[in-house]
């Protein structure tokens, strides 16, 4: 056994050599201890306070001529009771994980990401289960990086469902690196249902795009994007931008969703602050519905951060969402605790620590 073992690392590490390939291991544990308060009140150990808890290998292989290969496999992690996170087959409702289209748990799944890619100075395509793009200017441009009790409520109020966030069946474009500050990306994705379905047969198929450009301490960019239900199409279009003085970056990001005749908007604005060895991270945030009365959520979110070492960090977070207009959102969905009353208040708090590899 041993010495089949060897033989094994041997041709591999020879292949390795010979294609001029690499793998990576690598990941995230982050463990979070939580309190809600929602009228009714919950602590609970959970995860992903500060950073998304995963487990991934990437590998890179260089086909010559400035092209290469690759792939790229990221399982989300539940690391308080060891489960991985939930998946979407299909773009639809119909396949979801246990607990609806954005929640749940499984076995160990790919579900953050599964994709191959060919890439060159031509830029890179890639195919598989993906952030879709009109996600990205939520978290790139959150000061919370939509993780935790002080996410965006841009996105814990979102109406868009299924991609909101990504999508399975993807076929991407990226542009290269070397536009001059210039970056964007398109995104099709396939629902995968057959033509006898008739009125339902596009429901999951969308396309996603967003352009930017960054250059020194600033960075802008847009996005837009539709999927398509018989239900209603749902379209999700953002725009956010950051400013770096040194001192404080400065971050915003507007959202304007339709999910079939219903509208909904939102904003977020908010900085981090270094301070030494941490960071202050702080962020104001409001989404509304237009159905009957204007549900409103508002979220008030403070943080900070100290870094104990290049992989690990400690933080804590206090946040609180007010409803009005009959919402009654919660600072974190989905805790034990319930939601608030219509036009009742939640708050959250968060202590944790996170550590990657």
């Amino acid at each position: 056994m041993k010495k089949s073992l060897i033989a094994l690392a041997v041709l591999a590490s020879a292949g390795a050599a010979s294609a001029q390939s690499s793998v990576t291991l690598f990941g995230i544990v982050d463990a979070t201890v939580q309190r809600v308060t929602n009228g009714g009140k919950v602590w609970r150990l959970t995860n992903s306070g500060y950073n998304s808890s995963r487990l991934g290998f990437r590998g890179t292989e260089d086909l010559g001529g400035g092209n290469s290969a690759s792939f790229w496999l990221e399982a989300g992690l539940t690391n308080d009771d060891g489960q991985g996170a939930g998946t979407n087959a299909n773009n639809q409702a119909s396949g979801a994980a246990a607990g609806g289209p954005l929640v749940g748990k499984q076995g160990l799944t790919f579900n953050r990401r599964s994709t191959v890619s060919l890439a060159g100075g031509w830029g890179e395509l890639r195919l598989g289960r993906d952030y879709t793009p009109q996600f990205w200017n939520l978290t790139v441009f959150d000061p919370f990086g939509t993780n935790g009790a002080g996410t965006t409520q841009t996105l814990n109020s979102i109406i868009t469902g299924v991609t909101a966030v990504r999508a399975s069946n993807s076929i991407g474009y990226f542009l290269p690196g070397n536009l001059g500050g210039f970056y964007g990306q398109v995104q099709t994705y396939l629902g995968e249902n057959g033509s006898p379905a008739g009125a339902t047969s596009k429901d999951g198929n969308g396309i996603g795009l967003r352009f930017g450009y960054a250059n020194g301490p600033f960075n802008v960019a847009a996005a837009m994007s539709r999927t398509k239900y018989a239900a209603g199409d749902v379209k999700q279009n953002n725009i956010g931008g950051q400013w770096d003085f040194g001192m404080a970056k400065a971050m915003g990001e507007y959202s304007s969703d339709k999910n079939g005749s219903v509208s909904g908007k939102g904003y977020t604005i908010g900085a981090l602050v270094p301070v030494g060895a941490g960071e202050i991270r702080a962020a104001y945030s409001r989404y509304k519905v237009d159905t009957a009365g204007t549900p409103t959520s508002k979220k008030l979110a403070l943080g900070y951060v100290h870094n104990l070492s290049k992989r690990t960090a400690v933080y804590a977070t206090f946040a609180r969402v007010s409803n009005s207009g009959g919402a009654n959102a919660s600072v974190v969905p989905g805790t034990g605790a319930g939601n608030p009353a219509a036009n009742g208040s939640s708050n959250g708090y968060d202590f944790g620590v996170r550590h990657s590899f």
